[in-house]
C-alpha cells in the first residue's frame, strides 16, 4: 500500500473541522513535501515526524513522499497534524496496519524522541470526533479535557510508540474515563456573607444574578464595590451541561486554563483597565478569544471602568447586544460567542470623594462632567442598573447582624431564574423588548408609570425595554406573575447615571 488516510481535526473558531492527512509513496529521488496550505509550523512538521520516527526505531522511507492536508483551501496550522502525518507514513509504508486508523481520528505534536506533547483546542476536536462517531487519541496531557464530551472515546497516549503498539494490536489501548465533577467548586468562590452593609447593593447584585442584569456601581474607593463584584458568580445559577461546555471549549481553544479543574464553575473575568480592544474581544493573526469570550457564560468585570480607553469600551457595544463578536481579518474569519454578564466599577469623580461625608471632593463640576463622559451614553444605555454605593461607617456595620450567605441569596435567584425560564425560555436580561412588553404581565397602571418617568427623564427606548425587564425579574424575585408598579419604582431607581444632576 502507497497511500494512506488519517483523520485529524483542525481549529476554526470554536469549531473543529476535520482534516484528512493523506499521504502517497511514490518512486524517485527521496523527498517530502507538504501541500494543503501549511502554515510555517506545519512544514517544519517535516522534520520532527523524520527525527521521531527514526528515534523510535522505524524506517523512514527513502522515496518520493507527498503529504495533502486536505480540504486543501483551509489553512493549517501548529504541530497538531505531527501524529497524523507520521501514522501516515508508516501505514503507507506497511509498517503499521491501514485497517486499524478506521473509525480513529488522530492529534498531537511530537517531539524529537517521539514523546507526545499537548495541543491547543482539545476539547472541540473531541466534540467533533465524537459526531463523526470515531474515537480520539491524542497527548494525555490533553486527555482529562477531552474527556468532558463524556460520550467520545478517548485514548490517551504518552509516546509514538505506544500508538503504533495499539495499532499493532500488541497491547490494549487504554481509554480515559470521564473526569468525576468536582463538588467542591462552589468552596472556592467568596461567599456574599463576607459582605458587611451595602443592603441596596446587595441587593442590586441579587437581582442582577437572577435576571442576567448588567450592573454599574459608582462610589468612593472602599466602599465594597470590588468585593461585591467577586460575589456574584457565587450567586448566578449553576451551569446546565451544555453551558458549561461551551465555556471549556472556549477555555481550550484560548489554552488559559485547564478546563476539567474548571468544569462547572462560571468565569469571572477582571482585565486591567490598561487592556486594549483585542485583548477585550478577540483577533490576531489567527483569532483567538478574547476577555468577553473567555467569560462567556460568566461575569466580566471592568473595575475602574471610567479608566479605560473610550474606544476601548465601544467595542463592547455589539456583543453586549447579541452575545457573540465575529473577529474578521484578511484570510480569516471567526466567530466566538460572547453571552457575558456585564459587572463595572467606577469612582463618582477623579478624585473619588465625591458624595462621601467623611472626605471633601476637590473637582468642580465640569471635571466631574468630563470624567464620567468617559463611558458614553451608548455604552451606557447597554447596563440595565446604576448603583450608587456610599461609604457604610464602622459603627454600623459592626451593628449589623451577620450577612446572608451566597448559598441562601443563590436558591432565590434559582427559583426566580426558573419563573424566567418557563416563561420566556430565556433570562429575563436577554429577552427581545417587545417579546417581555407583549408577555410580561404588565399591568397597565405599571406601564403609565413607566412612561411618565421616561419621558420625565428623556431615556431611549432601549432603556425602556431595559427597564421592563429589570422589574419583571424583580417581580420574579417577589414570586410574582404580575408586574404592578412596585417593581417598576425600584426598576428605574437603579438608574443612577439617568437622574438629573448626575454628570453623565
Amino acid at each position: 500500500m502507497t497511500l494512506a488516510v488519517v483523520h485529524s481535526r483542525a481549529l476554526v473558531g470554536i469549531d473543529a473541522p476535520t482534516v484528512d492527512a493523506e499521504v502517497h509513496l511514490a518512486g524517485g529521488l527521496p523527498s517530502l513535501s507538504i501541500v494543503g496550505l501549511p502554515e510555517a509550523a506545519v512544514k517544519e512538521s517535516k522534520d520532527r515526524v523524520r527525527a521521531a520516527l527514526q528515534t523510535a526505531g522505524f524506517e523512514f522511507p527513502q522515496r518520493r513522499i507527498t503529504i495533502n492536508l486536505s480540504p486543501a483551501d483551509l489553512p493549517k496550522e501548529g504541530g497538531r497534524y505531527d501524529l497524523p502525518i507520521a501514522l501516515g507514513i508508516l501505514a503507507a509504508s506497511g509498517q503499521i496496519p491501514l485497517a486499524a486508523l478506521e473509525g480513529q481520528e488522530f492529534l498531537g505534536e511530537l517531539a524529537l524522541g517521539g514523546t507526545l506533547r499537548p495541543i491547543r483546542g482539545a476539547l472541540p476536536a473531541a466534540v467533533g470526533a465524537g459526531d463523526a462517531g470515531r474515537a480520539l487519541t491524542l497527548p494525555r496531557a490533553n486527555a482529562d479535557e477531552a474527556a468532558l464530551t463524556a460520550t467520545t472515546p478517548i485514548h490517551p497516549a504518552d509516546h509514538l510508540l505506544d500508538v503504533c503498539t495499539w495499532l499493532r494490536g500488541e497491547s490494549e489501548r487504554p481509554r480515559q474515563p470521564a473526569p468525576a465533577p468536582d463538588d467542591g467548586t462552589r468552596a472556592s468562590v467568596p461567599d456574599l456573607a463576607d459582605v458587611q452593609g451595602q443592603q441596596q447593593a446587595r441587593r442590586a447584585l441579587e437581582i442582577a444574578a437572577a435576571g442576567q442584569h448588567n450592573l454599574i456601581f459608582i462610589g468612593p474607593p472602599g466602599t465594597g464595590k470590588s468585593m461585591l463584584a467577586s460575589r456574584l458568580p457565587g450567586i448566578l445559577p449553576a451551569m446546565t451541561p451544555a453551558e458549561a461546555l461551551e465555556a471549556a471549549t472556549i477555555a481550550s481553544i484560548a489554552g488559559e486554563r485547564d478546563p476539567a479543574s474548571h468544569w462547572g464553575v462560571r468565569p469571572f473575568r477582571a482585565p486591567h483597565h490598561t487592556a486594549s480592544g483585542v485583548a477585550l474581544v478577540g483577533g490576531g493573526g489567527h483569532p483567538r478569544p478574547g476577555e468577553i469570550s473567555l467569560a462567556h457564560r460568566g461575569v466580566l468585570f471592568l473595575d475602574e471602568v471610567a479608566e479605560f480607553d473610550r474606544r476601548v469600551l465601544e467595542v463592547l457595544r455589539e456583543p453586549l447586544e447579541t452575545g457573540a463578536i465575529t473577529i474578521s481579518r484578511a484570510a480569516r474569519r471567526a466567530e466566538f460567542p460572547a453571552r457575558f454578564q456585564l459587572l463595572a466599577a467606577m469612582n463618582p469623580c477623579p478624585c473619588g470623594q465625591r458624595g462621601d461625608p467623611t472626605a471633601i471632593c476637590s473637582c468642580s463640576p465640569e471635571q466631574v462632567g468630563r470624567y464620567r463622559s468617559r463611558i458614553s451614553g451608548p455604552f451606557l444605555d447597554r447596563i440595565d442598573m446604576h448603583l450608587e454605593v456610599p461609604r457604610v461607617p464602622r459603627e454600623r456595620m459592626r451593628a449589623e447582624a451577620a450577612a446572608e450567605s451566597s448559598d441562601h441569596v443563590r436558591a432565590r435567584v434559582e427559583a426566580a431564574r426558573e419563573r424566567a425560564l418557563a416563561r420566556h425560555g430565556q433570562a429575563n436580561g436577554v429577552v427581545e423588548g417587545p417579546e417581555m412588553e407583549r408577555a410580561g404581565h404588565f399591568d397597565s397602571e405599571a406601564l403609565c408609570r413607566l412612561d411618565a418617568m421616561i419621558d420625565a427623564l428623556g431615556l431611549s427606548a432601549r432603556a425602556y425595554h431595559r427597564v421592563l425587564r429589570l422589574a419583571r425579574t424583580i417581580a420574579d424575585l417577589a414570586g410574582s406573575e404580575r408586574v404592578d408598579e412596585a417593581p417598576v419604582v425600584e426598576a428605574m431607581s437603579y438608574r443612577a447615571l439617568d437622574r438629573p444632576g448626575s454628570g453623565g
